[in-house]
């Protein structure tokens, strides 16, 4: 499975509910190696007014597992 790109207004299915992504948050903690550890969280707003932040490593542990599905133009 290739992972997908994810950028703000890529399109989700997350378990049913279609989202999208409104937002990128990066967050950096200093560390003794590497020095900077970024993390990213990915703002998730749901055709139903919810609203998510979810890391990208959850995010990607959903897609893997079929609970999120990226639509990008080449579902059938």
């Amino acid at each position: 499975m290739n992972t997908p790109e994810i950028k703000v207004g890529t399109i989700i299915i997350d378990s049913g509910k279609l989202g999208v992504i409104v937002g990128e948050v990066k967050a950096g903690t200093w560390s003794e190696d590497p020095w900077f550890d970024w993390t990213v969280s990915y703002e998730i707003k749901y055709s139903d007014g919810d609203r998510c932040i979810m890391t990208n490593y959850s995010f990607f542990r959903l897609v893997k597992k079929g609970k999120i599905i990226v639509l990008d133009g080449t579902e059938k």
